[in-house]
């Protein structure tokens, strides 16, 4: 199993540290945010920091560390009605892009919450997927062009918000440098954690194929809460089987999420040990 922790949430330090961490629990891949794990990163200028210079450094590091990074995380609000805005936010993906090209990252990663406006059921509406749609495109194209893929995660409480509009983006893009990031927790709300088991089971067969990345936490009811609260692996709800079995089968990476450094590695173990 390919068993991967964000990179943030090993013990602080710098990249080369935090990847010495990572390795000594077992890791063997990483979900990289720049501006989470760098120290001094901005990613309002990532399109003059992420340089070739940059990359080949950390690239070295990983290859030393003996890690590879599943995803280069690009997590900024794509849909927005600015155009001058919109089009600052796509200069960091493209810059994400050619930096995840040039270090061998699995995936360029993002979700799709509004930019104007509130997330839930506000965001679910044809406007507000064809300003995505709209916005998406360009990025897509540098991605297609770079031979990179642009993987999108859905979430429940965004313009991308279950299966059935994962599969609608993907036919609309109609590109193979689009692929989807699974994390089955974030598909599941409050009025749904009962049939979490048949969202997974749906999620995995409707979307599997173009899955390039899991990622792997557990959930906690929350009376009154829109979303379950999130935490790690075998310490909620989670059955994991189908997920398991399409890591297998695709031999695709796992990152874990809402993890600490006191049981990242115990969390990796219960996974590997349900396999």
């Amino acid at each position: 199993m390919n068993i991967g922790i964000r990179l943030h949430d090993t013990l602080p330090g710098t990249l080369r540290e935090r990847l010495s961490y990572a390795a000594a629990q077992g890791f063997t891949c990483v979900q990289l945010a720049m501006s989470k794990a760098v120290p001094g990163f901005q990613m309002n200028k990532a399109p003059e920091l992420l340089t070739e210079e940059l990359a080949a450094e950390v690239r070295g590091e990983l290859e030393n560390a003996g890690i590879s990074c599943a995803v280069l995380g690009c997590y900024l609000k794509l849909a927005s009605l600015d155009d001058e805005e919109a089009r600052r936010v796509q200069e960091i993906y493209k810059a994400h892009l050619r930096f995840a090209k040039w270090i061998g990252a699995g995936c360029v990663g993002t979700e799709t919450p509004p930019a104007d406006g509130p997330e839930g059921e506000a965001c679910r509406t044809e406007a507000h997927y064809q300003l995505l749609l709209k916005r998406v495109v360009p990025v897509v194209r540098e991605a297609e062009k770079l031979g990179v893929t642009l993987a999108v995660e859905p979430v429940c409480s965004h313009i991308v918000y279950d299966t059935g509009m994962a599969e609608q983006m993907l036919r609309d893009l109609d590109s193979g440098s689009v692929k989807i990031i699974l994390d089955a927790v974030n598909l599941i709300d409050s009025a749904h954690t009962e049939a979490a088991e048949e969202m997974i089971r749906e999620a995995v067969r409707r979307l599997g194929s173009r899955v390039c990345v899991l990622h792997m936490k557990d959930f906690v009811p929350q009376e009154g809460a829109p979303r379950p609260k999130p935490v790690p692996c075998g310490q909620g709800k989670m059955k994991y089987g189908d997920l398991l079995a399409l890591a297998r089968q695709r031999r695709l990476p796992m990152t874990l999420e809402n993890t600490t450094p006191d049981n990242a590695e115990r969390t990796r173990l219960y996974l590997e040990n349900m396999d």
